[in-house]
């Protein structure tokens, strides 16, 4: 009885394990097939900051293992890493650059409906979205694929 619980309960973490790191520090989103960026060795190990134009062009000029067709994530895209099981930040441990810093907000690449000059963000200390001004200082975590 007991091993048939522990395979189990080993299954079931599997089943729930969506994310896997490789060593190039690209995390993969194993439901949606999204490759992440989760190596800023480029940016001195920090995670970049930039302006919305800034993040786009960061993403789109970005070379991490071996791949050159990075881009700014979509807010859907960008909504599907968040992960409210976790606190500050709300994202998989998988992503090992985080910040628990008040403004962690990563860039999207989608605009606001009604205000063209601001664009959707999602704020990994609680998971949630809003959308600021494109001029604001915000960070970028770039992805490929999908869309």
């Amino acid at each position: 009885m007991k091993k048939i619980l522990l395979i189990t309960i080993g299954l079931s973490a599997l089943l729930l394990a969506d994310f896997t790191r490789s060593s190039s520090g690209i995390v993969t989103d194993n439901k949606t097939g999204l490759q992440w960026q989760d190596d800023y060795s480029d940016n001195g190990g920090n995670i970049k900051q930039a302006t919305w134009r800034d993040a786009i062009d960061y993403c789109e000029n970005l070379s991490l293992g071996g791949y050159t067709d990075w881009r700014l994530p979509n807010i859907n895209e960008l909504r599907s890493i968040v992960d409210r099981s976790y606190n500050e930040p709300a994202i998989s441990p998988a992503f090992q650059y985080t910040t628990s810093l008040a403004s962690f907000a990563c860039w999207s690449s989608t605009t606001s409906q009604h205000y063209t000059n601001y664009a959707w963000l999602v704020s990994f200390l609680t998971g949630g979205s809003d959308y600021h001004g494109k001029s604001t200082v915000e960070y970028a975590r770039c992805v490929r694929g999908g869309q």
